[in-house]
């Protein structure tokens, strides 16, 4: 007897440490594998510390081919908040403002050359830095301030202008926390990573996009009260089979 497996549609969650944290209490990653449960998988790959450089050469390994891709319902993009760190002072993450945006070319084309079309693909900007918050972290590791608004802000437009030119959307963390002059440092716990509050704006400002793609996915098996108690497997199966 062959039984066939129940298969959930996917959301993969990649990015550095903004999204391997996104699972954490109260973090965007788990706010929305909460709205999406019994609908589709959230898949965290966050990966603290790591850049596009990094990342592109990654990804092939998460989706190795289109089988791999059939049931991926959304793939988030979600990296330079590493890659904007100044070069002389964060030459380990650094990676320049090009290379960076050639980074998201080349992970945007390689999702395409699986079947992953830029309707599925949201790329994400890095979010503002407040540069008093983070510089105290940089002087408890014993080192200076190695990252500036500014720098993180031109990063961000580039993230903007390839999902313009693929056609992909974009969630603009950076500019939309800094709307009206707000003070956007309480959507940062250290300056660089998200709060509670920024958690919630993220993911807030993500599932407006999300919905869009995925609101009409069907709950995967029946409601408790439409399954037949005497014959179950005849009301069990008949959407997800």
């Amino acid at each position: 007897m062959t039984v066939r497996m129940i298969s959930w549609p996917r959301i993969l969650l990649f990015g550095d440490s903004i999204t391997q944290f996104a699972f954490e209490a109260n973090g965007w990653g788990a706010a929305l594998a909460d709205k999406l449960v019994r609908k589709c998988d959230v898949l965290n790959r966050g990966l603290s510390g790591y850049n596009s450089r990094w990342g592109k050469h990654i990804l092939p390994k998460l989706i190795p081919d289109s089988s791999h891709a059939e049931n991926m319902a959304a793939v988030t993009i979600f990296f330079g908040a590493n890659d904007s760190a100044l070069k002389d002072l964060n030459p380990q993450q650094h990676v320049p403002l090009e290379e960076y945006a050639d980074n998201l070319r080349n992970m945007v084309q390689y999702l395409k050359s699986v079947n992953i079309q830029q309707e599925k693909i949201v790329l994400i900007t890095p979010p503002p830095l407040h540069e008093a918050s983070w510089e105290k972290q940089c002087i408890i590791k014993g080192s200076k301030l190695n990252r500036l608004n500014s720098v993180t802000g031109t990063y961000a437009k580039a993230c903007v202008q390839v999902g313009a030119e693929y056609g992909a959307d974009v969630l603009d963390l950076w500019t939309l926390m800094q709307e009206g002059g707000s003070d956007y440092s309480v959507y940062l716990s250290d300056g660089l990573h998200l709060s509670d509050a920024g958690n919630k704006f993220a993911e807030t400002k993500l599932w407006i996009i999300l919905q869009k793609k995925l609101g009409s996915l069907p709950m995967i098996l029946p409601d408790c009260m439409d399954v037949d108690n005497n014959d179950p497997e005849s009301s069990l199966f008949k959407i997800c089979l």
